[in-house]
């Protein structure tokens, strides 16, 4: 999850201003700790995760109260998508990371035996991690627990944007963490760049593009690795053969969920003409169900970050048909949930990343109609087919290309630890989440181990006949 490339967490586009924060000491001394190799201990990493948990369950409170100030999340909602999901995550790792540290071992061929080969993971070093506000507390430790389970050190720089939650990850990391190996940064630009322009071993961001290209600028100056998680207009087609009820419940839970302020909410439906008015229907009478008939007086749904990306959302409704919603207070950081009907393609609300409760409908003639509007923009971060047409289905997997795939619902994927997360083209790169989490912190390091036994000379100069005709035999 991630923020647009409207919406960046750390800066708007001069985040790569004059830098005027001096970081070097704080990362030359997590440096030093990482080559002490106390890191890649089992025991290290695991007290590392297990202390983690515990500032979790031991701040429940305080968490809650810091996303409800930032976004207005009621307890349950930041429950099931912050820290439940974090508390999962860390059990996982810790259950896995033995596992996982194991070097793993591969064939050998005939000419280099007797030998064996195995791949050998170990960890980057220090990394530096930047974490988004739309889910402030899970999008910054989540990738910090990949990073642990890893055996690396990293420096945190939460988004500024999230106010109390950035200042509360930072008063109580130091209390449970490893001081040696972890630290957090907050601030906003200035801090930022100071950070960016450091030789850490693997940049982490969570935002949007033009921020995530700065990264990548940034990286390139030391050669570091880059993992970037970025958004996109993630497309949701409804077919004709569903079951409407059912679609329309899901959708709208996927979508307006955290206000609409989540990288993988569909960001626009695709809507088959036989069932446009039954469907549209649908979506009205399930939003009424979740949110009731006022959504502002409702504890479960949250605000926008700020006012002015409340203005922003705002001035996507100019001149578009508001089938629902549409009630906006810019003070109170207001936008029910809100349905435009049939905008044109060349709008705003059609051309940028939403990530508000904003949700366009576009009636569509044919499934081939659809694929091709899909098709002719850049890659989304998330794609969403609702169709018991398993032809259909197959159709969709094989010409969508996009992050991640979810049919028959909305963001389910994100609780499945065995799958992937990230993006391709200009809604990412890298990914993480169990295993992968692991390996996108890592180094997997080739070793072949030969014994002297044994001996074959086919391979020294000089090469007679009989010589190359072995090697190119065995080789070749």
């Amino acid at each position: 999850m991630s923020s647009n490339s409207v919406v960046e967490n750390s800066a708007d586009q001069d985040v790569e201003r004059s830098v005027s924060f001096d970081y070097s000491e704080l990362l030359n001394r997590l440096d030093s700790f990482f080559h002490s190799q106390h890191t890649r201990t089992l025991e290290w990493r695991k007290a590392q995760l297990k202390q983690l948990l515990i500032l979790i369950n031991e701040n429940e409170q305080a968490l809650f109260d810091a996303l409800q100030a930032d976004l207005g999340k009621c307890k349950q909602e930041a429950y099931v998508t912050e820290l439940a999901y974090l508390k999962s995550d860390i059990k996982h790792q810790m259950a896995s990371v033995k596992k996982w540290m194991r070097p793993v071992k591969k064939s050998t061929p005939l000419v280099a035996q007797p030998a064996k080969s195995y791949i050998y993971p170990e960890p980057l070093g220090t990394v530096l991690i930047i974490g988004a506000w739309n889910y402030p507390i899970q999008l910054t430790l989540s990738p910090l627990i990949a990073a642990i389970s890893a055996g690396n050190c990293a420096v945190l720089k939460p988004s500024e944007l999230a106010q109390q939650s950035s200042a509360l990850i930072a008063k109580l990391l130091p209390q449970y963490l490893d001081e040696n190996a972890f630290a957090v940064v907050e601030g906003g630009k200035d801090e930022t760049s100071a950070l960016l322009s450091l030789p850490f071993s693997k940049f982490f961001y969570t935002g949007g593009e033009q921020v995530g290209k700065i990264v990548m600028r940034a990286a390139s100056e030391h050669l570091t690795p880059v993992t970037l998680e970025l958004g996109g207009k993630s497309p949701c087609v409804v077919d004709s053969q569903i079951d409407i009820e059912i679609a329309a419940n899901r959708i709208v839970w996927g979508k307006f969920m955290n206000v609409g302020q989540t990288c993988i909410a569909p960001d626009y439906v695709l809507l088959a003409q036989d069932i446009a008015d039954d469907f549209i229907d649908a979506l009205k009478h399930a939003i009424e169900k979740q949110y009731g008939k006022s959504p502002k007086d409702q504890e479960e749904y949250g605000r926008i970050i700020n006012q002015r990306h409340c203005q922003r959302l705002a001035s996507y409704l100019d001149g578009q048909d508001v089938i629902l919603g549409g009630q906006i207070d810019i003070q109170e950081k207001y936008i029910s949930p809100t349905l435009v009907l049939n905008p044109n393609e060349n709008d705003l609300i059609m051309q940028e990343e939403i990530f508000g409760p904003l949700l366009p409908i576009i009636v569509m003639p044919s499934r081939e109609a659809m694929l091709t509007f899909i098709n002719k923009r850049p890659h989304p971060l998330a794609a969403y087919l609702f169709s018991k047409d398993e032809a259909f289905q197959s159709q969709f997997l094989e010409q969508v290309s996009c992050g991640s795939v979810c049919i028959n619902d909305s963001s389910m994927f994100m609780l499945n630890h065995e799958l992937p997360f990230g993006g391709v083209g200009t809604s990412g790169m890298g990914r993480y989440h169990g295993k992968f989490g692991f390996d996108t912190f890592s180094h997997e390091k080739t070793v072949m181990k030969r014994s002297f036994a044994l001996e074959n000379t086919l391979r020294y100069a000089p090469f007679t006949a009989f010589k190359k005709m072995i090697l190119n035999r065995f080789i070749g």
